[in-house]
């Protein structure tokens, strides 16, 4: 696999497919920690995600290697500010995919600042913000569904 090979292109209604796929994964679903309370009810995640994809304040890619969708990166916009997110699939995992996602994302996602939350013990991801530029600016507590209970959560800033 060829890491200089990844590509962002515009997410679309049939990528939402392996998207569902990949949050299947219960590993996955556990490091994400703050999943959607219905995350295995295939209908309801399309129709949430097809919706995002027509909402102007979100932007969203599809992460893809030699035509392969490996994961999806997002910013949306959550009490007047923008946040980050992105999902690898777990079979991609510790190739360093998502770091340089990220890189290539915030070179075409202008806004600033931009945050970034991960649960406190997914160290992966706290990474990947890291060695984008991110700083941690906070502790946070939420209810992660994908825990059913809450959590902390690391609180990161790219200014």
């Amino acid at each position: 696999m060829e890491l200089s090979s990844i590509s962002l292109l515009p997410s679309t209604n049939e990528d939402l497919l392996a998207f569902y796929e990949f949050q299947l994964d219960p590993d996955a679903n556990f490091m994400a920690a703050f999943t959607a309370k219905d995350s295995f009810n295939k209908s309801a995640y399309v129709e949430k995600y097809s919706k995002f994809l027509l909402d102007p304040t979100i932007h969203m890619c599809t992460i893809r290697i030699n035509e392969i969708i490996v994961g999806s990166i997002s910013k949306f916009v959550m009490f007047d500010e923008s946040e980050i997110t992105y999902w690898i699939d777990k079979s991609f995992w510790g190739k360093g995919i998502a770091t340089i996602a990220l890189r290539e994302f915030l070179k075409i996602e202008l806004s600033r600042p931009i945050y970034g939350r991960t649960a406190f013990d997914n160290f992966g991801s706290q990474k990947v913000l890291e060695n984008n530029g991110f700083k941690k600016i906070g502790i946070d507590k939420g209810f992660a569904n994908a825990r059913g209970k809450e959590i902390e959560e690391f609180v990161f800033i790219l200014e």
